[in-house]
Formats: structure tokens, sequence, C-alpha cells
């Protein structure tokens, strides 16, 4: 199918895009952009924003992914295939992420951060430069990772999270923190120290209660809450819901 391009839409010459692309109104697409198959820019998007801090790298998005209106993403950064981003998204330069990430509306990631699969953001999410964030990572709304710890420094240190962590409504990381694995961090906490594998951390500021996996659900206690992988599936591939059924884990995306 050949591409869907707004005549409003301003498509540099130099940039690549797959087949079947949509590019909405009003939506510039820079130099240096590579756009894969099935992919649907909104309106009033930019993406390949200019900027020296590239190093002249391109900006990738991978197939079958959707840029909802009015987001910018800088030159730098490479998606892999199933992005999808909310309104009004920020992605600065040299952000490397994998497979089906999701950004939410008002999402904002400063740049040179590490994304593993299936990370899923929620609104106003915002993700500090040097960030190492895990595989099927979930990240509520007004979660912050921040980086500096004498501010203004040039001092930056990016918070880790592992996989499979969750981070309640409003969490907020300290500069450098590593969560372990499998942990949970309730809401409006604030967490200062590292927290090992399989951790319930919550309060302000954040101390580990005990095992998340200790957690059952509210609406029946004989479950347990975690892992949430045994009990929560919508929206993953049945590939990587079949490994879970069986244990597994380690995957190759």
């Amino acid at each position: 199918m050949k591409n869907l391009i707004h005549p409003t839409a301003i498509i540099s010459p130099n940039a690549r895009l797959g087949e079947n692309v949509e590019v909405g109104p009003f939506t510039v697409v820079h130099d240096h952009v590579q756009i894969g198959s099935g992919t649907r820019i909104d309106g009033f998007c930019e993406l390949g924003y200019p900027t020296l801090l590239a190093d002249g790298l391109p900006l990738i998005i991978g197939c079958e992914s959707l840029i909802r209106s009015h987001s910018i993403f800088y030159q730098g950064s490479t998606f892999g295939d199933g992005l999808i981003a909310g309104h009004q998204v920020t992605v600065r330069e040299k952000t490397i992420a994998g497979k089906g990430f999701q950004i939410g509306t008002l999402g904002d990631i400063q740049g040179s951060c590490e994304i593993g699969h299936y990370v899923k953001t929620q609104s106003s999410v915002t993700i500090g430069q040097k960030s190492k964030i895990g595989n099927f990572v979930w990240m509520f709304p007004g979660v912050l990772l921040t980086n500096d710890p004498n501010p203004p420094s040039n001092d930056i240190q990016g918070v880790t999270l592992e996989d499979y962590v969750v981070a309640g409504v409003k969490a907020t990381f300290l500069p450098g923190v590593r969560i372990g694995k499998g942990s949970f961090i309730a809401a409006h906490s604030l967490v200062g120290q590292d927290m090992p594998e399989d951790s319930l951390v919550s309060g302000l500021p954040a101390k580990r209660l005990c095992k998340a996996s200790d957690m059952r659900l509210k609406s029946d206690v004989r479950v347990r809450a975690y892992p949430w992988r045994k009990r929560f599936v919508r929206g993953y591939p049945e590939s990587i819901v079949e490994k879970w059924a069986n244990g597994l884990e380690l995957f190759e995306f």
C-alpha cells in the first residue's frame, strides 16, 4: 500500500519511510529519520528535531508504531516495533528502547536512556537522563526518575529499574538508586536507596516493608498479587504469555 501523507505535512526528502505509513496534518519529519512500515504519525508532531547532541545519529521508529498528536522526538533515538506514544510526548536524543514501548500522554524522556521491551508508562511520567529500565516495567501516572544528586551539576546518576518492577502513582526515585527485579513501589513513595529483588517499598522516605510476593489481592486474599505476570497478561503477545505460563522469563526478542 502507498503511504498516506496529509498535504500539510512536511517530509524531508532525506527521510526514509516504510510502506503504508500515515502522516497527519502539519507534522514535520526532518532529515535523519527512519519510520518503519505500518506506522501512523498523527497531526502536529515533529520527528527528528535537529540537535548536535545526537552526534549525527538518526531517529529510528520501528514498524507498526503509533505516535499521537503534538509529540516531538529528537534526532538520535531508536525505538523497536510497536511503539505507542500518547499526546504531547517529548523524547530527547540517544534513547534506545525495545519492542512494545508505551509512553503515556505528557511523557518526558530526557535522553541517553536505555529502555527494555514492553515497558509501559502512563501519563506525565518523567524519565531522567541515563536511566536504565529493564523489560516489562510499569510506571503509573506521575512517576519521576531523577538524576542529579546536587542540582545543578554535571554529576548525572541515572535510576535503574530492573525487570518487572512496578512503580505506583507519583513515586519519585532519587539519583542513582537501583530497584531489584519484581519489586513494587507504592504510590507517593520517595525512594532514596537501593532495594533488593522482590521488595514491597513504601513511605517518605521509602523503606522495604516485606517481599512483594507476600502481597495479596484486595479482591481475593487467597491470590498473590505478585509476581503480577501470573495474574495479568492483557496486551502482551501470546508468545510471551505462553512463556510466562511455562515459568520462563528469559526471552530472545
